[in-house]
């Protein structure tokens, strides 16, 4: 492999945190049940549906009726999705801008609905701004760690594999893009991913 020139991020976990708890915590006072609504009725399987493209209307209608007890808290996932983001991961905001001011070029693959994105992602405008291109799964249709969807962010953001330092918290996701060819780092924390990317020459 070469030496990368550019680095490729995941947005949930590793940029920013998430977890549908943080919404739902607020909205449930008790422990079990919120843990029962968690495991049981808003689950990522179901969420996944949104990364890959399907609208949350269609989603929440069926999840509604299928827990037609739970449709009021359902229904509260699409317009407050944001509050499921409560923050940055630490000291990840300032590697982008550290990277940014060293002038490499920063892009992102992101398992993400598209509509939720677009509702959230101006709160966050001071940090994707300096990206150049970022993929968004729920607007392809394609999720990681689907060998197409690294395929397409490497045409749009007009790269070789080689050419890109790829990170994620999902070893599934590093795994997919080693097979595309590109450097994949599993992603645990800013400082250890500081040093990887040192490592790489790339700051």
């Amino acid at each position: 492999m070469g030496t990368p020139k550019a680095v490729i991020f995941d947005v949930g976990r590793v940029l920013v945190e998430w977890d549908p708890r943080y919404l739902y915590e607020r909205l449930i006072e008790d422990d079990q049940a919120l843990e029962a609504f968690l495991a049981n009725v808003v689950t990522k399987e179901w969420h996944f549906q949104h990364d890959a493209g399907r609208p949350f209307a269609e989603t929440s209608a069926e999840l509604s009726a299928q827990f037609p007890e739970h449709a009021a808290l359902i229904q509260a996932w699409g317009p407050r999705f944001g509050e499921t983001i409560p923050h940055a991961v630490p000291g990840m905001f300032e590697l982008v801008r550290e990277l940014d001011a060293a002038g490499v070029p920063l892009f992102a693959i992101t398992n993400f609905s598209g509509e939720f994105w677009r509702e959230w992602v101006p709160d966050y405008a001071e940090l994707f701004d300096r990206f150049r291109d970022i993929v968004v799964s729920g607007d392809e249709k394609l999720v990681k760690p689907d060998p197409a969807i690294y395929a397409l962010a490497l045409r749009r953001f007009g790269l070789e594999g080689p050419d890109a330092l790829f990170v994620d918290d999902s070893p599934a996701n590093v795994e997919g893009a080693n097979a595309a060819g590109i450097h994949g780092v599993l992603f645990t924390a800013a400082a250890a991913f500081r040093a990887e990317l040192v490592r790489f020459g790339l700051l």
